[in-house]
């Protein structure tokens, strides 16, 4: 028998029955606008897992697997309105979560990897942790601030001007983005909140990348955490244009990273042996 991954008994709030109605494929709770994909196959004969899988490992449930395919599928038709620039054309990492929504009812949630601007985002897809209007929608206006010293940089031909400049545009980069990590906060199965920084802090690595809290699993399992729903089976894959290095291939499947990931799902599941014991069951 696969480890347990998640022990849900350490939960702090019960999973709770979510209203949901049926729209268009997929079903949505009515008040928090989350959304949560139907499934289209019949998984009746299909075995549900007793535990999350870990998101570090190369096992994929069937039922996940169903799921990836099934979005793979909404992507492939959604695309066609995107446009050629549109970032999710580019190439991103997509993940799935299998939840149960009451006992027996299972969807499952779905989104990218990485921030999208409001105006290209999917609606279907579960969104980012971070809200952008927070404080005012501090990061516009503190990027809208960052580009004018650039511009100021380059319109410049005083070198100590530049100098300075460059010195100021450094300290408020550096300050907006630890901010900005503030201000991602997430929630684990203990029902324990912590934000980016202080999880990192507490971890080995103890700076988190740029972006990191943007991947896909940890989105969804916020989302799932957040609105009472029990994690099932968790995916990865790479959907369109190969990674620059050609690490990541188009339809393949992928464990979670470990630079962005790590410290934040071995915190969400309160467990800080995940990545160690998938690395020792690859060796």
């Amino acid at each position: 028998m696969r480890r347990s991954v998640v022990n849900w008994k350490k939960q702090s709030s019960a999973i709770s029955r979510i209203p949901m109605t049926k729209h268009h494929g997929y079903l949505t709770e009515m008040k928090g606008k989350k959304y949560v994909f139907d499934f289209e196959t019949d998984i009746s004969a299909i075995e549900i897992p007793e535990t999350l899988n870990n998101p570090f490992g190369s096992y994929i449930p069937d039922i996940a697997r169903i799921a990836a395919e099934e979005f793979q599928l909404f992507i492939d038709t959604e695309s066609a309105g995107w446009e050629k620039d549109d970032p999710l054309m580019q190439g991103k990492m997509f993940g799935v979560l299998v939840v149960e929504i009451y006992p027996g009812k299972y969807g499952y949630l779905a989104t990218n990897s990485g921030s999208t601007p409001a105006d290209k985002a999917c609606l279907n897809f579960t969104p980012s942790v971070f809200d952008v209007s927070t404080d005012d929608f501090f990061i516009s206006k503190g990027m809208q601030v960052l580009s004018e010293m650039s511009s100021r940089i380059l319109n410049s031909d005083n070198p100590t001007e530049i100098d300075s400049l460059k010195a100021s545009r450094k300290l408020k980069s550096h300050a907006l983005q630890k901010q900005l990590f503030e201000n991602y906060q997430f929630i684990n199965v203990l029902g324990k909140w912590e934000n980016v920084v202080s999880i990192f802090e507490q971890s080995t690595k103890r700076k988190p990348p740029s972006a990191a809290g943007d991947c896909a699993a940890p989105k969804l399992l916020q989302h799932a955490f957040e609105i009472g729903l029990k994690p099932i089976a968790l995916t990865e894959f790479w959907w369109g244009k190969p990674s620059k290095n050609m690490e990541r291939e188009h339809k393949v499947f992928y464990p979670a990273c470990k630079s962005k990931c790590r410290p934040i799902l071995e915190y969400m599941l309160d467990d800080y042996t995940l990545y160690d014991r998938a690395k020792d069951e690859q060796d």
